[in-house]
């Protein structure tokens, strides 16, 4: 192996292991290990712009500004306690229909915003019914990666995956992977509310306390409300057209984050762009710096070989191999930079003779989004909901979480891959 190749194997490997130790914030670290790839020459600047994918960036930018909008009109705030007006107040079926509004949330918004969305409103919730907020906040969880799994812009994983293979729609996306998802969210509920049974018994004056709240002043902006619900809906047509109008995803979602700012105004402007989640943006931005020394060392494409040698280039055996290799590592590790890793061995797989990529690339979305329901460290959207309800006096422990979590995410596993049995082979 080359000695370019090494360094920028030892470059990735190091600034993935001071990611998972979470000693310094994994922004810096892949903005730091992306310019060591430049100042030691395995990338010119040139060929490090040409790997970073900006359909990506542009996608989650445009979607950030139209939803932390959305967001400030109190419509979610509104959500929440309307589900628990419609539940009269009975936990069991609260948890239900939170967990439901999360997963949808999470399919046309994204999982990140949906929980920082809908976990003060289940504390104001459980609040009132005086239990405790875990099965609710594990629920969420669990179903803001469920949902995210069933579309283009659901999870960071599909949006890279979408932008890396452009045959791959927004509808395609809802036709091979909404069906799977739907099926282990009617699954993993019920499974959920039976494991939390004890917990959710309040006393019944607690639940005529829900029904005594107010959804009056809730909604705090109607005016840009409308606006903004006229956008998204316009955006989201976009994606389901996007391809038969030529336009990629990013497009449709700055066009829509832009046209809001238009009719909004500049004051609008200014608190959507602080808004925006910048150091996300740049992880996603040294990120594909890094992946890029991989693949320009060819480093990316000897795994690749190792995979087709390992799998004898049955495309059954690959995608297994994907699914459940993707969804353990994602377990234990962020997502994000193993999908990044894994598009362009796919990609080189199909120079390798394996002519159908199309299953290999559902396995992976699979495996790496329900992947990350198996610990409190397998995504984003689970520190964020552990943070807040830490915040909120109620700290959820890494083993805790383990316990229930981890199992439900290998079931999950297991019905993705008798879905992928069934429908591709």
């Amino acid at each position: 192996m080359e000695q370019q190749a090494i360094l920028a194997i030892a470059i990735f490997l190091i600034t993935y292991a001071l990611i998972i130790s979470e000693k310094i914030h994994r922004t810096v670290l892949a903005m730091a290990g992306a310019a060591l790839m430049l100042l030691l020459g395995i990338l010119n600047q040139e060929s490090a712009i040409h790997h970073i994918d900006f359909n990506t960036l542009g996608l989650l930018v445009g979607m950030m500004i139209i939803v932390n909008t959305t967001a400030e009109t109190g419509l979610f705030s509104y959500i929440g306690i309307w589900t628990a007006k419609l539940a009269k107040g009975n936990p069991v079926t609260i948890l239900w229909l939170l967990a439901l509004i999360t997963a949808v949330g999470s399919a046309f918004l994204d999982n990140v915003t949906t929980i920082i969305l809908m976990v003060p409103v289940a504390f104001s919730i459980t609040r009132q019914l005086e239990i405790k907020s875990f099965p609710y906040i594990f629920s969420m969880i669990i179903a803001t990666n469920i949902g995210g799994t069933a579309t283009l812009i659901g999870d960071p994983p599909n949006i890279m995956i979408g932008s890396a293979v452009n045959e791959l729609s927004f509808v395609a996306f809802i036709e091979n992977l909404a069906p799977v998802a739907l099926l282990i969210l009617a699954v993993i509920l019920p499974i959920t509310i039976l494991i939390f049974r004890k917990q959710l018994k309040p006393a019944f004056a607690n639940g005529r306390k829900i029904m005594n709240l107010s959804l009056d002043g809730l909604i705090t902006d109607k005016k840009l409300l409308v606006k903004c619900l006229i956008i998204l809906g316009i955006t989201l047509l976009g994606f389901f057209l996007h391809q038969s109008i030529h336009l990629e995803s990013a497009t449709v979602a700055l066009a829509g984050a832009f046209l809001l700012l238009l009719i909004t105004g500049e004051k609008v402007m200014e608190r959507a762009f602080r808004s925006v989640e910048w150091p996300t943006i740049f992880f996603f931005v040294g990120l594909f710096v890094l992946v890029g020394g991989l693949v320009d060392t060819g480093t990316i494409k000897l795994l690749a070989e190792g995979v087709i040698d390992l799998t004898g280039g049955d495309p059954l055996s690959t995608s297994m191999l994907i699914l459940w290799l993707s969804a353990i590592v994602s377990a234990f590790l962020d997502n994000i930079p193993l999908v990044a890793t894994m598009i362009p061995m796919i990609q080189d797989m199909g120079n390798m003779g394996i002519q159908n990529l199309e299953p290999l690339w559902w396995s992976l979305a699979l495996g790496a989004c329900l992947g990350g329901n198996g610990t409190l460290i397998g995504a984003s959207a689970n520190l964020i909901g552990a943070g807040m309800s830490a915040k909120e006096g109620e700290p959820v422990t890494f083993v805790r979480y383990l316990k229930y979590g981890f199992p439900l995410m290998i079931l999950s596993i297991i019905i993705s891959t008798i879905y992928i049995l069934l429908r591709y082979f």
